[in-house]
């Protein structure tokens, strides 16, 4: 056989193509038709239920606009749903714990992307290439001692 083999061509004319299919993946959900994911953002946990429906949106039983009382907020929250073009036709109930409010809102977000895409796979693409499946993984550093901060020194006197 390598004798029949003189160029790269009869090379890759001679190896058959190995085609890897991609993993079918299936809708995950819950016995009420919800799908569940957790969200993660800073220190920020979220625990985050979607299902069909009109759109609202709850958070620790309060309304979005509530709870998410700026308006940047509550754009970062409606994000993965615009991506993925589904707009008003799911309902969100979501708990979440620690953190400031902004890492909370990612959390969500976070959350509702991951949700979204276990709801419907063919949802993944888009929100992956978004990088809304990306946990942000970056977080406030932890302040060593001998320093004033985590980096900051104490204030230097020559004198």
């Amino acid at each position: 056989m390598a004798e029949d083999l003189k160029t790269l061509d009869d090379l890759k004319s001679a190896v058959a193509p190995v085609e890897q299919e991609a993993p079918v993946r299936e809708p995950v959900r819950d016995e009420l038709g919800r799908a569940y994911a957790t969200g993660k953002r800073k220190d920020a946990v979220a625990r985050v239920w979607i299902r069909p429906g009109s759109g609202k949106v709850m958070v620790n039983g309060k309304e979005l606009n509530s709870y998410f009382a700026r308006p940047v907020l509550q754009m970062i929250l409606r994000q993965p749903f615009q991506v993925a073009g589904v707009v008003d036709q799911f309902d969100v109930q979501a708990t979440v714990k620690g953190g400031g409010l902004s890492g909370q809102a990612g959390a969500v977000r976070h959350g509702i992307s991951k949700a979204l895409q276990l709801y419907d796979p063919g949802l993944r693409a888009a929100l992956k290439a978004a990088g809304f499946l990306t946990r942000d993984s970056r977080v406030v550093e932890r302040k060593k001692y001998g320093k004033a901060k985590a980096r900051r020194s104490f204030q230097f006197s020559k004198r």
